[in-house]
């Protein structure tokens, strides 16, 4: 499925699932202002849309277990987006010097939504950094530069510019299912400087690089939760976000199903 294949979007809108992306806080200028602000680049929430979902944005905020509970309550599906480096000390390391300054709020907000995604079953979507907080919250740890491992800066040329390398994808991964992968390597659009070394529990690595670096995982226990190195809202290839949004919509289902029969039968 391409940007001009929208898949679900002839549904009505009513029925199409809820999906939340997570969003960066940074500083932002608009106009006369120059303030902190939530935001997150429209080509994500776009990739969502196109796919059949509607797009809502979840802010870093102050979080526990309750208030992620309450935020995912309201959601069919969950995308951990890109941005900033997860801060080191999460997985028990000093911050290399090429390491971003944390975003702790951001750290612990992703931490939380994912943990109690994971706990509900909610169909969950990593993207490059929302793939290695995925990994982080499932114990693992992460390689904070990859020139000091492969000798070069290849994933991450500078300048905002996505580099295209191949990926061998899994042949019985959710992944290769969603990308109809073929035992070729696929071209995708990566800008990442870190990637994943200890893998977590309960992941299982589904794509790589012909130099070994983890370009996907999965969650082996719950029906939809996969988590990308690369970026697919920078490509036209929507099938990914067509994975999420289906899986969004079967979670609904199930949970309205569920609703009735518990009220029905209480």
């Amino acid at each position: 499925m391409n940007a001009s294949d929208p898949g679900n979007v002839s549904e009505p809108r009513s029925s199409r699932p809820i999906i939340g992306l997570t969003t960066y806080l940074e500083q932002s200028r608009t106009g006369v202002w120059d303030v902190p602000a939530a935001f997150l680049p429209q080509v994500y929430f776009d990739s969502v849309i196109q796919a059949g979902g509607i797009a809502v944005l979840l802010p870093p905020q102050p979080v526990d277990a309750a208030i992620a509970d309450r935020v995912l309550d309201g959601l069919d599906g969950l995308v951990i987006t890109g941005g900033k480096d997860v801060d080191p000390a999460r997985y028990g390391q000093a911050a290399h010097v090429a390491t971003d300054e944390p975003r702790p709020d951001r750290d612990a907000w992703e931490h939380e939504l994912i943990h109690r995604a994971i706990a509900r079953e909610l169909p969950l979507l990593g993207i490059c950094r929302g793939a290695q907080m995925l990994n982080i919250a499932q114990g693992g740890t992460l390689h904070q530069h990859l020139p000091d491992v492969i000798g070069h800066g290849g994933y991450q040329t500078g300048n905002g510019v996505f580099t295209i390398v191949d990926v061998h994808v899994e042949p019985h991964s959710k992944l290769h299912g969603l990308l109809d992968a073929v035992d070729v390597p696929l071209p995708v659009p990566v800008y990442h400087h870190q990637s994943i070394d200890r893998v977590g529990a309960g992941l299982s690595v589904t794509a790589r690089t012909g130099d070994g670096v983890v370009q996907a995982v999965e969650l082996t226990d719950v029906p939809f939760g996969v988590a990308v190195q690369w970026h697919p809202e920078q490509h036209e290839d929507l099938r990914i976000f067509a994975g999420l949004v289906d899986a969004a919509a079967r979670y609904r289902t199930d949970r309205e199903q569920s609703n009735r029969q518990e009220r029905d039968h209480p």
